[in-house]
This record gives C-alpha cells, structure tokens and sequence, in this order.
C-alpha cells in the first residue's frame, strides 16, 4: 500500500474564493490544497492533489489511486449525477471519503441525493475547507496497519 492521499475536486472548484462565496467561502482552490497538504504531512502522507471539470479524468485518476490510503472526493455536480464516478470507487475498491464545502443537505432537494454515498466510507459537508482535513484524517487513521 502506498502511503499516498488523493485528493480530488471536481467540476467548478477551480473556482472557489470568487464563486458563491456566501456558499463556499472565500478560500481558494490553493488555500484549500495548502491545508490538505499540512494535514497529509501530519499523517505522515504524500499528497496527489488536482481538480478537473472533466468527468473522465476523475474516473481515471481514481483508478489511479488503487492501492493508495485513499480518495478524498469532492466530485461537486457529478455527486449527484455521475454513475461513471461511482463504478470507479465500486470498482477499484479504493477507500474513499465524500466532502462537500457546504452542508448539501441544508440546499436545494436535487443535492440531497448521491450516487457515491453508498460506495465510500464516509460523508462530511457543511464544515468548508476542513472539510477535507477531517476526510483526509479519518482515511490516515483508519487504514489497515502494514505487515
């Protein structure tokens, strides 16, 4: 097992500190990966940290983390339409952990729905960017111990 995190951000996020701030805060994509990447080394972790508005490179890049501590997905939009994300996480059986900046389920009824919930270990939202700090902490600290 590789003592690497995936961190990976799906559509939109790119856009974080000037989208919705009344939604999603003022951080940063940058603010957002600095804080993950402290947490990871506190882990003792390395950090594979990236975002796309493409559908297909999160799928691949989850295939890519196989074998990894795991995956801390926030897969904005798609959480709520992307069988595809779904199967990767079903399909490599990488731990994997949902985050959401804001509390989906305090939002609009499309959002309280996900197709990844049922294939990860767990759900946190609605705490911003520690959000991902509590994902990327359950993921190092429940992980099998190596031989």
């Amino acid at each position: 097992m590789s003592d690497t995190i995936h961190v990976l951000n799906g559509p939109n996020l790119n856009l974080l500190g000037t989208r919705e701030p009344g939604i999603y805060g003022a951080a940063t994509l940058a603010d957002v990966e600095a804080l993950c990447r402290t947490t990871a080394a506190q882990h003792g972790l390395e950090l594979v940290f990236r975002q796309s508005n493409h559908e297909g490179d999160l799928v691949g890049w989850i295939q890519a983390a196989a074998g990894s501590v795991g995956v801390v997905l926030n897969a904005g939009a798609y959480t709520h339409t992307s069988v595809a994300l779904r199967d990767a996480i079903a399909g490599t059986g990488v731990p994997a952990v949902e985050v959401h900046l804001s509390n989906v389920f305090a939002r609009e009824p499309f959002r309280h729905h996900s197709y990844l919930s049922p294939v990860v270990r767990g759900v946190i939202c609605g705490f911003g960017p520690q959000s991902y700090v509590l994902g990327i902490t359950a993921l190092a600290t429940t992980r099998p111990a190596r031989p």
